[in-house]
């Protein structure tokens, strides 16, 4: 009986010390990574995140060397605006000489007036109003001219001009002398313009006295100058009916100038 109940002890206590190393090796293989402690944030992100380069530090800019072009000083236009040209309108135009004369059939004296329409040609003004004067040139046919004495017309045709040879007057105006700029917009107003006029195939300068005025974009006047026969080499008129002929001419245009668009 002792016996049987050592041995029931004995079973017992083996018992329990087999359950002893199985509980203790249960616990020797649990999850290591449930007991390994989670890397620190800062570890992680250095091995996820790549390396940025050094941002280079700021340089300045480079100053530009070219030079920066002053604004335009009050009443310089040549930096905003273009220039301004001015066309004879020959409808509206006259080119005329005017020569002091005494007839035969009359006591006093009178002027022999020749006109004609046959006119063309254009006047070119810069933004500060002077004239660019390889743009600008006017021009009549002399062959066209008229007078109230047919007899007059032929022998300044053949003997004075002597249109065959030199069918045209040239002007050439060069400069202005007291052009109000910009042209005014309302009321008469006076200036002189010098140019080369050629006449019978001889240039000499002459001035003109001008008389004007802006109507919208239209420039309406007269201009007078004087010259006189020997100035361009020719024969004054000597026909049967005149006693007398004067050495000045008197040449005179009217005009109207319109805008070019």
């Amino acid at each position: 009986m002792r016996i049987a109940q050592a041995t029931s002890t004995l079973r017992l206590l083996g018992a329990l010390l087999l359950l002893g190393f199985a509980l203790a090796a249960c616990s020797g293989q649990e999850n290591p990574a449930a007991l390994t402690p989670a890397p620190s944030p800062t570890a992680a992100t250095s091995q996820a995140m790549p390396t940025m380069p050094p941002t280079p530090a700021s340089s300045p800019e480079p100053t530009s060397t070219a030079a920066t072009p002053a604004s335009p000083a009050a009443g310089d236009e040549s930096s905003t605006t273009g220039t301004v040209r001015l066309i004879l309108v020959p409808e509206e135009s006259e080119a005329r000489y005017r020569v002091r004369e005494q007839l035969a059939s009359q006591s006093l004296p009178n002027d022999a007036v020749g006109a004609t329409r046959d006119v063309s040609g254009a006047v070119v003004l810069a933004t500060d109003g002077r004239i660019v004067s390889e743009e600008s040139r006017f021009e009549v046919d002399l062959r066209s001219l008229q007078s109230d004495q047919s007899r007059r017309d032929n022998f300044i045709q053949e003997n004075t001009l002597e249109t065959a040879q030199f069918p045209t007057a040239v002007f050439e105006p060069r400069e202005t002398s007291g052009l109000p700029w910009p042209l005014p917009e309302g009321g008469e107003f006076t200036f002189q313009l010098a140019g080369d006029l050629t006449v019978h195939g001889v240039t000499r300068p002459v001035t003109w006295d001008v008389t004007a005025r802006m109507e919208g974009d239209r420039l309406v006047g007269n201009a007078v100058t004087r010259v006189t026969f020997q100035d361009f080499g020719m024969e004054q008129p000597r026909v049967a009916v005149v006693l007398s002929v004067e050495e000045t001419i008197q040449l005179e245009l009217d005009f109207t100038l319109v805008r070019e668009q």
